[in-house]
Formats: C-alpha cells, sequence, structure tokens
C-alpha cells in the first residue's frame, strides 16, 4: 500500500453562501482518500461507518480506487457534522455534531497494511492516533494532522504524537495556538524546533497558500487562484491527502524541491474540492485540467 489514511468518514450538513446540501459524503479519510487516489497512490481507508452508510457512497469510494478492508460498520448511525460558512467562508461555524458510532471508534489498520509508503492520521483524538502510530510502521513518512479541540483539551498527548510524526500539517491558527504567539513566522519557527530532528512543518494558510518549514529552510506555496469558491469542507484534507501520495513515489528523505512540488500539486487538488459541494468537486476532477491548472500556479512562482 502506498498511502494508509486513518480518519472519519461522515454524512456532512452544509450551508454556504453558494450551495446547501443534506448529509453529503465527507469526513477526513473520505477527503484525504479520494484524493490520495485521484493522485495515482494505492490508498487504504481505516475508519468507521455506521449501518446508515449508503450503498452508494461505498460504491463511490470503492470505483474510486480506494481499497476498504480497514472500514468497519457499526450498528448505528454515521458520525454526522451540521455547519455554515459565510463571507469569505475561511472558516465553519459548527451548529451540531452527533458523533455517533465515531465516539467509540477504535482504529485497527489491516496486518497487509502496516507498513506503508506513507502512513497519514488524518484529525483524530491524539491517543487514537498514538495508537495507529503503534501498529504501523511506514517505509518513508509518517504525516499528521489536528486541530484547535486537541490544542484545548489533550495538548500534552498531542505534544506527544507530532514528536512521533515526520511531517505535521496544521492550519496557522492551530500553529498560533501552540505557539502561544500571533506572528505566524515566529509561531512555526518555534514548534518546527519542537519537533524532532529532520522534520518538516506545513502550515496551511488557506487562500493565502500554504507555508512550509523543511530541514534546509522554509518555502512558500501560494494558493490556485479560483473564483468559483462552492465549499471550502475538505480542502485542508484533499491537500494533506495529494501530498501524501505525491511522497509516496519517492524514496529516503523528502528533499525541499520534492516538497515544493508535492505542495504545488496538493495546492491544485484542493482547488478543486472548493469548487464543489461536499467531495463533487474532487471527484469532477479531470486530469487534463488539473496538469493545466498547476502550470498556472507553478507560473506565479517559477
Amino acid at each position: 500500500m502506498d498511502v494508509v489514511v486513518v480518519g472519519s468518514l461522515a454524512y456532512d450538513s452544509i450551508e454556504t453562501p453558494a450551495a446547501k446540501g443534506e448529509r453529503l459524503l465527507g469526513g477526513s479519510a473520505t477527503y484525504a482518500g479520494l484524493a490520495s487516489s485521484a493522485s495515482g497512490a494505492s490508498c487504504g481507508l481505516v475508519g468507521v461507518v455506521g449501518d446508515d452508510f449508503r450503498e452508494e457512497d461505498r460504491h463511490l469510494l470503492a470505483t474510486s480506487g480506494l481499497h476498504l478492508d480497514g472500514l468497519v460498520t457499526a450498528e448505528g448511525r454515521t458520525f454526522h457534522w451540521e455547519g455554515t460558512y459565510s463571507g469569505a467562508m475561511g472558516e465553519a461555524s459548527t451548529l451540531n455534531t452527533e458523533l455517533n458510532v465515531f465516539e467509540a471508534f477504535d482504529p485497527e489498520v489491516p496486518n497487509a497494511w502496516t507498513a506503508p509508503k506513507v502512513l497519514f492520521c488524518a484529525n483524530l483524538h491524539p491517543a487514537l492516533q498514538a495508537k495507529v502510530l503503534d501498529q504501523c510502521t511506514p517505509t518513508r513518512l509518517r504525516m499528521l494532522d489536528s486541530m484547535n479541540l486537541w490544542i484545548d483539551i489533550a495538548r500534552p498527548l498531542l505534544i506527544d504524537v507530532l514528536n512521533r510524526v515526520d511531517l505535521v500539517v496544521l492550519n496557522d491558527g492551530e500553529v498560533r495556538m501552540l505557539a502561544d504567539d500571533a506572528n505566524l513566522v515566529r509561531a512555526a519557527q518555534w514548534l518546527h524546533g519542537e519537533l524532532q530532528p529532520g522534520s518538516i512543518l506545513v502550515v496551511k494558510r488557506g487562500e493565502h497558500g500554504v507555508l512550509a518549514l523543511h530541514p534546509s529552510g522554509m518555502l512558500h506555496v501560494p494558493s490556485v487562484p479560483s473564483p468559483g469558491l462552492v465549499d471550502p469542507t475538505g480542502c485542508g484534507d484533499s491537500f494533506a491527502g495529494t501530498l501524501a501520495a505525491h511522497l509516496s513515489k519517492g524514496e529516503g528523505p523528502v528533499n525541499r524541491d520534492e516538497l515544493r512540488s508535492g505542495l504545488e500539486h496538493a495546492a491544485v487538488v484542493a482547488s478543486y474540492t472548493l469548487q464543489g459541494l461536499g467531495v463533487t468537486g474532487l471527484v469532477a476532477m479531470e486530469q487534463s485540467d488539473r496538469a493545466e491548472r498547476l502550470q498556472a500556479l507553478q507560473a506565479l512562482t517559477r
């Protein structure tokens, strides 16, 4: 397996200034897995859904190339999140969260998947991420994402798992929160210094692109200019899934040029995610158009 993704599968009810939908297929593992598979990686999902999980959604995941041996169906309802976006859609307002079967999620990575090229622990409680890290020995890279909730209520556990991975993906608010510093560059430099030697810190900044701290220096990749913003849900997860797929193709330590290339590909895929409601923009992505968009992005900085 090139990439193993561990995270949530969910049904999302979303309202944005541009669109509205009820019980749409979503979740961090869903977006990351779809993006990883669309980027040419063999990708396995580890997660849990309820017995209300629609057969057409399972079919979509399978026909998109995802391996589902790690997907457990439990008695009860699938994790449900309800949120709204307004204005520039920089951040969602959560209206309702129903953990349902996800509340008792105990991740078990299939034996055949315990040595992938890249392991991506999507947003989960740090204790669950630690359990996944105990089960897997990736041959190239351990990646991890998190959120402000775990910084608030499980900071010591989060710091522990951050120091067990090779690449950390966080948004700018989370980095500032961890460092207790409003200056993003200073906060990112502090956090990067707290990680294990040789680690990479990737800081997502929404429409302002991404800042990355590599052992050989700092780099910046812009976002893809897009006037067609419909729904930003899952952009960060599809970004991370694409990056995981890109880095699964290499060997040895990730060099700065390889990281830049992976971030550019990830920015392009994220730009498709926000163009449709739920996963529709990501699923509808065409490879030929994707290549043109990548060239346009590279022309901004190269």
